[in-house]
């Protein structure tokens, strides 16, 4: 706001304004830096998956709703309809939303299969060699040796 007589601000220092400029330069240098990174989790935490196992869900309004992503995590009642728990299910990577409503029987039975697919190919091994067969949910193979 302009207040009393004065002169109107229109400075025309412009000497010192490469110092104001910021270059992305290091743009491709990054990327590459981001890819080594990813790859060296991955080989550092392998075979495991690098993140959870998360629902497929439709996204919000209805330009979108055609089209499948992936959610926080799976529901309550997905995971009690395979046979699991909680805890042991947070503790071989399935991610879980206890906020999430199932609001269509179509995204239930393909979570349910999500789910079902993701335990066929799990493998665990025991905490201790003393534990040849763990407390584990049945139809996990869990007697594989280190």
């Amino acid at each position: 706001m302009v207040k009393h007589n004065n002169v109107i601000p229109n400075v025309h220092l412009r000497k010192h304004w490469q110092r104001n400029v910021r270059v992305w330069l290091n743009q491709a240098g990054r990327k590459h830096r981001r890819l080594e990174a990813r790859r060296a989790r991955a080989a550092a935490i392998a075979p495991r998956p690098l993140d959870t196992l998360r629902p497929s869900v439709r996204c919000q309004t209805i330009r979108y709703n055609h089209r499948p992503r992936l959610g926080k995590g799976f529901t309550l009642a997905e995971i009690k309809s395979v046979g699991l728990g909680l805890q042991f299910a947070r503790s071989v990577g399935i991610a879980i939303d206890h906020r999430r409503k199932n609001r269509s029987q179509e995204g239930f039975e393909a979570n349910k299969a999500r789910l079902t697919n993701y335990l066929s190919k799990l493998v665990l091994y025991p905490r201790h060699e003393s534990h040849l067969v763990t407390k584990a949910k049945t139809g996990i193979v869990n007697d594989t040796p280190k």
